[in-house]
């Protein structure tokens, strides 16, 4: 599309409901004695309970009933974040088609109840649909106005915008992709947004209220006109077989016959009938291959009556009874009843399949709670490997102290590294306003019911003492990061910056050398630490200056992590989770591929602390040793052996590669160069630093396998022997990782509502591109073809080509 093309939809077109989402109150509540002023005084004998009435005014005259929010009483903070989807459709809105947003008190007396109101036009000037963020003054003691023109407008007045409101302006434009991201001076831009925001608020004080709403992007602008008009224009009554354009208003409606139809068939007085209904030859070939499809595929409406029509049948078959509650019409009282019915009676299924059940798809809550009921049938070492997922999880339940939160709470009262990982991956979303108070119950809900612990017969610690030792934990980041600070003000060199680290380690902060009483370590919550090694610790050379710090442990040993500030690692904390399974399912099949899933744990937004493996990245490796066999020969020489090293070392470093090549290709890993991938003494490769995934990569061109010239070389070639069992350990980890395709695509489904940077920016997309990743199109055997064929794609980019794709490849290495 050339710079001057503007591509746009007309609003006649859209066949859709108007939908937007009423996000938050920002600013300071006024005080009940003086509604009409913006006071700071809040009072707390009384609690607000807020909500906002949102009413469409077409052309000055209200179109269809109010709709109102939910109430919200968190206050200081209310975020309702709540979509709301009125009854009239865009095609039917005029240009003076106008939003009037009220925000009641229900704590007040019905006089006293009203906070204030503003109104906002859906189109703009340019007679183009307004989306994004809208922030919006409101007129305090008015209740908003829908005539034309109103007297509460909630655009704040020319006369009256300062730099705040330029800015968030700008920020509205870059969420709708207005403006191209550029990572690393977004971070600044936003962290000095943010200074600007409370310089103004103290400037001002907190005299406005404003309400902020969400109104939903389209792919294009959307652009005013009239239903019919200028286009469909009657066409004269000609003598001739002409065909006329009719204007048909019922075209995308739903038809009532046809509605009528599939409720007589699915009605509560065919149960009898469908009782013995059996699937023909044909019907169950269909049935076996719904059953088969994702998790992510949605089914259609032949599929669900299929489903529906054969329920009793199925009852047998654990893995339809997720497919059939996708089937269910749940808003229809008899139906959803029945299907919880049958549900009880169903055949168990799969723990893999319960965690589909509590993805944002399943509301019911007497579903989530089936689901929590097949999780209690997992151990706590398979728990452990969903626990990141079943916390974003709880985002999606319908109450704070839900039965999915009362499971994890439960479950981790009886293993104390469970409760250290759900405490800290509960505490680290406690900075998302939307969901700050559900994350706060679990984490309340949780120190509640281990203080109350007693001290067990085999000396295990009394409740209150086992919450400290994790709270300690807390306290230990925070003094790590006091010490980051005072390390990056030191004027010069990374070496004048450890001296400074050690000095403050030995100094001012030696009760860090040995801890007053031992502290889990976070990463690892049955080892515990007694206290840092100064001598032993140093920082790293790089713009955020992590720490390598060694920890003395109890049994007398060491552990070595990395502490890192002003990075947000929740993304790695991820992919390494993903790599830690894909081992352990790779394992439960007999096949070890000697992979490396270091320990990666978020303890903030912009914080956390990393297991550090001692090895070296391949571009230092080749800078000192040439070759990545000299550098093995170092360590494991073998004048008999391949290429003079063991057999044992060669063997260790080829599967390796084979692993990593499958999970980078799965989780579309980006952004690999010679220094994030690492080697250990062992032969052992692993890679780190995992800042794009799904499919994102800042290199152009990126080859579809991760596989570097060195790594083939290392194997003796492309035509060697080694290189073949590369690609047969390849072909046969790929195949073992697609039988478990589902649960993979569950877990990044659970995973939609965070703020993982890659999955936030469009999570519908990404989890496409996994499920794309594992051809479940093709059998077992084409899939071997599939992936050779992959492989022999991406070696060939490494070595001279005369073919242009290929050679964009090769330069994805340079």
């Amino acid at each position: 599309m050339s710079g001057n093309e503007f591509r746009f939809f007309l609003s006649c077109d859209i066949n859709l409901p108007v939908t937007f989402r009423v996000d938050r109150l920002e600013g300071t509540l006024p005080s009940p004695n003086s509604p009409n002023s913006g006071t700071d005084s809040t009072t707390e004998e009384r609690k607000s309970e807020l909500y906002v009435e949102c009413a469409l005014y077409i052309d000055g005259a209200p179109f269809g009933l109010p709709t109102k929010t939910r109430l919200e009483s968190a206050g200081p903070l209310y975020c309702w974040n709540e979509l709301i989807t009125l009854s009239t459709k865009y095609r039917d809105l005029t240009a003076h088609s106008q939003l009037a947003l009220t925000v009641w008190d229900l704590s007040c007396g019905k006089d006293d109840g009203l906070i204030g109101g503003a109104t906002i036009l859906l189109f703009n000037n340019k007679m183009q649909l307004k989306t994004g963020k809208q922030k919006l003054r409101l007129w305090l003691g008015k209740q908003a106005d829908g005539s034309f023109p109103t007297s509460t407008p909630g655009k704040v007045p020319r006369q009256e915008r300062g730099e705040l409101e330029r800015l968030e302006k700008l920020a509205n434009k870059y969420e709708r992709g207005q403006i191209q991201p550029v990572d690393w001076l977004d971070r600044l831009t936003f962290k000095a947004m943010e200074k600007i925001k409370d310089r103004e608020s103290l400037k001002n004080g907190s005299s406005h209220l404003y309400l902020v709403v969400d109104f939903c992007s389209f792919e294009h602008r959307v652009v005013f006109q009239e239903s019919g008009a200028n286009f469909l224009l009657p066409s004269p009554i000609a003598s001739s077989n002409e065909l006329v354009t009719v204007w048909d208003p019922e075209v995308g409606k739903i038809n009532p016959s046809e509605h009528k139809q599939l409720k007589l068939a699915r009605s509560l007085t065919r149960g009898i009938i469908d009782r013995d209904l059996k699937p023909s030859s044909n019907e169950r070939k269909s049935i076996q291959r719904i059953l088969k499809y994702p998790p992510t595929r949605a089914l259609s409406g032949d599929e669900r009556q299929l489903l529906w029509k054969f329920r009793f049948s199925l009852m047998s078959e654990k893995r339809a009874l997720t497919k059939f509650l996708r089937c269910v019409e749940w808003s229809d009282v008899q139906e959803a009843k029945q299907a919880i019915e049958l549900m009880g009676k169903w055949e168990m299924i799969d723990v893999c399949d319960a965690l589909e059940l509590l993805s944002p798809l399943f509301e019911s809550e007497e579903v989530r709670a089936y689901a929590v009921s097949v999780l209690e049938r997992a151990d706590d070492e398979e728990l452990q490997c969903y626990l990141l997922q079943l916390v974003q999880a709880l985002r999606f339940e319908r109450t704070d102290k839900s039965r999915l939160s009362q499971f994890l709470v439960q479950r981790s009262l009886r293993n104390i590294e469970l409760a250290s990982f759900l405490r800290w991956f509960v505490a680290v979303e406690l900075h998302d306003p939307a969901y700050a108070k559900r994350f706060y119950s679990t984490y309340e809900f949780l120190e509640e019911n281990m203080i109350k612990l007693t001290a067990g017969v085999n000396g295990e610690e009394d409740g209150f003492k086992m919450w400290q030792s994790l709270v300690r934990q807390t306290e230990l980041t925070a003094q790590l990061c006091s010490i980051m600070r005072d390390v990056r003000n030191v004027r010069g060199n990374t070496q004048k910056k450890i001296e400074k680290l050690r000095q403050l380690l030995s100094g001012l902060l030696s009760e860090l050398t040995y801890f007053d009483e031992p502290i889990r370590s976070p990463l690892a919550p049955s080892v515990l630490i007694t206290g840092i090694v100064p001598s032993e610790s140093s920082i790293f050379k790089s713009a955020l200056h992590p720490l390598r710090l060694t920890f003395r442990t109890a049994n007398g040993g060491q552990s070595k992590v990395i502490f890192k500030k002003g990075d947000d690692i929740r993304q790695d904390q991820l992919v390494v989770q993903m790599v830690s399974l894909m081992d352990r399912l790779l394992k439960l099949e007999n096949l070890d591929l000697h992979l490396t899933p270091y320990k990666v744990l978020a303890t903030g937004q912009d914080e956390g602390m990393l297991e550090f493996i001692p090895s070296h990245s391949l571009a230092q490796i080749l800078s000192d040793h040439r070759s990545i066999i000299s550098y093995l020969q170092k360590f494991h020489p073998d004048e008999h052996g391949p290429f003079g090293i063991t057999a044992t070392c060669l063997e260790t470093f080829i599967k390796s590669c084979a692993g990593y090549s499958v999970i980078t290709y799965i989780l579309g890993i980006g952004d690999r160069h010679l220094d994030n991938l690492l080697l250990r003494d062992d032969g052992r490769l692993f890679h780190v630093d995992f800042g794009f995934i799904l499919g994102r990569d800042p290199k152009p061109f990126p080859p579809p396998m991760k596989l570097c010239k060195e790594m083939v070389e290392a194997m003796g070639g492309a035509e060697s022997q080694y290189y073949t069992r590369f690609k047969s350990y390849c072909c046969e980890a790929y195949n073992i990782l697609r039988k478990s395709s589902n649960l993979i695509l569950n877990l990044f489904h659970l995973m939609a509502g965070s703020n993982i940077p890659d999955i936030a920016s469009d999570p519908e997309k990404g989890i496409l591109k996994l499920q794309e990743k594992f051809r479940l199109d093709l059998d077992d055997e084409a899939c071997i073809h599939f992936f050779q064929d992959l492989i022999n794609e991406s070696v060939s980019a490494l070595f001279p080509q005369m073919v242009e794709t290929i050679h964009r490849w090769a330069q994805y290495w340079r």
